[in-house]
């Protein structure tokens, strides 16, 4: 009688390398078998793709969101935030479905401000509601000039003007872009 069993090719595990392929692993287990990206570690092209855009939509509601996490909400706090959304719409860095939930949400935000001004002033004074809002922004950083730029000369007292100098000369005619001959 003979001891040796048929073995089927499916019954022998193999470990293989799986150093050059995707690390990716699906809901059910399975594992991606795409060959890595070259320049990224452990993904895919389209894996690394899906990483970057879910970075950069998290990016995008941080930034979002930043806006909105004072203790006062002005219009203008309303405003800065619906700029960048739809800045970040633009890119592709949030889908239009969850931009126009957040409009809506934004447009209900932006019908209670007068309701919690009126609340505001009632409970307080329409003073303490303008030192809250002015104490709700941030000074931005001075805009510094270029400094190779030249000080603009002093101008002449009136008096020593030449009278061909005392009508304003006409603007310089600024080129129109679309009408630019295009030589190639």
């Amino acid at each position: 009688m003979s001891t040796i069993k048929s073995v089927g090719r499916f019954t022998a595990t193999h470990k293989k390398d799986r150093s050059g392929l995707c690390a990716f692993t699906f809901a059910d287990g399975r594992q991606c078998r795409t060959p890595r990206r070259t320049g990224h570690p452990h993904l895919c092209y389209f894996h690394a793709q899906k990483e970057a855009e879910a970075l950069a939509a998290k990016q995008a509601g941080e930034d979002i969101s930043s806006f909105l996490s004072t203790n006062l909400l002005s219009a203008c706090d309303l405003s800065s935030a619906m700029a960048r959304l739809f800045s970040a719409v633009a890119q592709g860095q949030i889908k239009p479905k969850v931009a126009s939930t957040l409009a809506y949400l934004s447009q209900t935000m932006i019908q209670s401000i007068p309701i919690a001004q009126h609340e505001y002033c009632e409970a307080f004074s329409s003073d303490a509601w303008r030192r809250a809002i002015r104490s709700s922004f941030t000074p931005s950083a001075p805009v510094s000039k270029p400094a190779s730029q030249p000080a603009p000369p002093a101008p002449l007292p009136a008096s020593q003007v030449p009278p061909h100098l005392t009508s304003q000369p006409a603007p310089p005619a600024v080129p129109n872009p679309i009408n630019i001959d295009q030589t190639s």
